[in-house]
């Protein structure tokens, strides 16, 4: 409960209030616009307040609409209705293409209720029956003006826009009383909104250079569709609607390509005659001289610089190299003094070993064992270093018969255990390197059960000659191992597979090895020109006299080069193989013929095994 204030003072409530938290919150859509309305005007309005002061403003608009009599409207001809001015017709010749769609519903309204047929005719006029009455003319404005894409075919070709172009004369006596209407004037036709001015003389290089970019990239969306001769409503039939389209787009696109053209002859007149532009081109000239000379300059300096630069480096070179070659000298000296007396050191170390084991008669009692022991010895002191040498004869030296024998021994014995150890690494190696070979033959495992090297020869040809992305890849791989085969083995697609994982595993060397026999056995077997060729070879023989023939294997280059004279000499080519040779460097008459016949059995056989298995599928 509160204490009673006393009189004159007042009760005060204390608590504590939480922080104040800041949440910014972005208005979107039609509140976003009167956002941005509110924030330009600098008052605080609602969403609605601001839609009844636009509504206002769009009325006092239309009533401030004021409308320009045609004095020609009652004369004009309903079906001369294209050579018209629609905006005149409606009496808004005076703003044309600026006016809204309230402004044409407007003056549309204004011109019916004064010129409608029932209204003269109540007034007593004489009105022409049918479509022939003036009012058509009206009706004909509005249904164009108010379509957005007839508005603009007949704003394309506004018969009140001017379309010349300042000569060369005009532009350079005044550039800019000239050019900047011109351009001002042919602007409405730009997609783009904003478009850049010409400009005054105190232009920056930048702003000529964007006005320039803009023209030279011009985008109109200016169309001629309005002046089309043909209607293609009016066509009896498709056939005379699609010729009548296609007139009709030739027409088109040769006024397009004139506009496009008036426009390029526009730019390239104002920039021949702008004065800036031969400004920039003195100061651009002016600036490369400068830079030129200073580049000059720099270059000779630089030159000088580099001349003292190299003098002084070949100076301490030379120094450096007198005093590298005079230090390798000395640590060759020493370190020949040091193997000098390392080899002195050991030397005297074994004949120590060896004078000591002799002096105890190699601590034997029959001259077998002595025999025995002195190779021991021998052994000891090829195998031993320095170090082992030394401590070895510290270790003879210390002690008595008993313990000098058994050092020896103990010593024999680690140098044996090694020495054992090196061989039966030695012969591991030399076991792994014939199960390799043995394995590469063939002859071990169960995936490589019944392939000898003619298989892995043909299984290594049928890789290359079918690529990854051939359709049934493994089964036409398999398919035409078993064709060309002279074994009886018939081999899967799986077995194809597990033997090509096989030889992916192998050694580079060993595959190295597999495809020089195979190359050798292909050159045993081709060593022999057959008498006769394919039908698909030309008449002449292989044995050519005086032809050499090159039994290196056809690089890719070669094959390119044999396979575009193939093309540039066809059959009928008098002396062809003459002419396809010359264009092989490297490569006779007879070679070119004998690889023509390889690619051509290479090529029949790769499509059999295709089809083979194409026909087992639709089986």
């Amino acid at each position: 409960m509160l204490k009673e204030a006393l009189d004159g003072q007042l009760t005060v409530l204390c608590n504590a209030v939480a922080a104040s938290v800041q949440v910014q919150v972005e208005p979107v859509g039609r509140w976003f616009e009167a956002f941005l309305k509110r924030r330009s005007r600098n008052v605080s309005a609602s969403f609605q307040e601001l839609e009844e002061e636009e509504e206002l403003s769009e009325e006092e608009e239309d009533e401030e609409l004021q409308l320009e009599e045609y004095p020609m409207l009652k004369t004009l001809d309903p079906k001369d209705w294209k050579n018209q001015d629609h905006y005149a017709v409606l009496g808004l010749a005076h703003v044309r293409y600026k006016a809204t769609q309230k402004q044409i519903k407007a003056a549309h309204k204004a011109m019916v209720l004064k010129h409608h047929p029932d209204k003269r005719k109540a007034a007593g006029e004489q009105i022409v029956e049918g479509d022939n009455d003036y009012f058509t003319c009206i009706t004909k404005a509005m249904e164009i003006l108010s379509d957005p894409v007839k508005r603009r075919a007949f704003d394309s070709v506004d018969p009140t826009f001017d379309n010349a172009v300042p000569s060369k004369a005009e532009g350079k006596e005044n550039f800019f009383g000239v050019f900047t209407p011109v351009f001002e004037r042919n602007s409405r036709w730009s997609l783009k909104k904003h478009i850049p001015s010409l400009g005054s003389m105190n232009a920056s290089f930048e702003e000529v250079d964007n006005f320039y970019a803009f023209w030279y990239n011009f985008d109109s969306w200016r169309e001629f569709s309005y002046l089309d001769e043909e209607e293609k409503e009016k066509a009896e039939c498709r056939d005379e609607r699609r010729w009548i389209e296609k007139q009709n787009r030739a027409s088109r696109a040769q006024r397009k390509k004139e506009e496009m053209n008036r426009i390029r002859t526009l730019v390239d007149t104002a920039y021949n005659c702008d004065p800036r532009i031969k400004k920039f081109k003195e100061e651009e000239k002016a600036r490369k001289e400068s830079e030129k000379k200073a580049k000059a300059d720099a270059k000779k300096r630089e030159q000088e610089e580099k001349e003292r630069a190299r003098q002084a480096e070949e100076a301490a070179a030379r120094m450096l190299k007198e005093k590298e070659e005079e230090a390798a000298r000395q640590a060759a000296q020493q370190a020949k003094k040091e193997k000098d007396a390392q080899k002195k050191a050991i030397k005297k170390e074994r004949q120590k070993l060896r004078t000591t084991c002799k002096t105890h008669n190699y601590f034997a009692d029959s001259e077998a064992d002595s025999i025995r022991m002195m190779e021991e010895v021998e052994k000891l002191c090829d195998r031993l270093e320095l170090t082992s040498l030394q401590t070895l004869n510290e270790a003879l030296a210390s002690g008595n018969k008993e313990q000098i024998k058994a050092a020896l021994e103990k010593q024999v014995q680690e140098v044996n255990v090694q020495m054992q150890k090196e061989k039966e690494a030695e012969m591991q190696a030399q076991q792994a390197a014939r199960s390799a070979e043995h394995t590469s033959g063939g002859g071990g495992g169960v995936n490589n059960r019944g392939w000898n090297e003619e298989d892995l020869q043909l299984l290594i040809k049928a890789v290359n000659l079918f690529p990854a992305g051939t359709n049934a890849r493994w089964e036409v791989i398999a398919n035409y191992m078993n064709q060309h085969s002279s074994g009886s083995v018939k081999r899967t697609a799986k077995d194809v597979i597990s033997k090509a994982k096989t030889l992916q595993k192998l050694d580079p060397h060993q595959k190295d090895e597999i495809n020089r026999k195979a190359f050798e056995k292909f050159k045993k077997e081709h060593s022999a020109v057959p008498p006769t060729v394919d039908n698909a070879v030309p008449s002449e023989r292989f044995d050519t006299v005086g032809a050499e023939s090159n039994s290196s294997p056809w690089t890719t280059e070669e094959q390119k080069l044999l396979e575009q004279a193939l093309k540039t000499y066809p059959v009928n080519t008098p002396e062809r193989w003459e002419k396809i040779s010359e264009a092989v460097p490297g490569r006779s008459k007879k070679d070119c013929m004998k690889r023509y016949k390889e690619l051509v059995e290479m090529i029949k056989a790769k499509k059999a095994a295709q089809e083979q298995v194409a026909a087992k599928n639709k089986k």
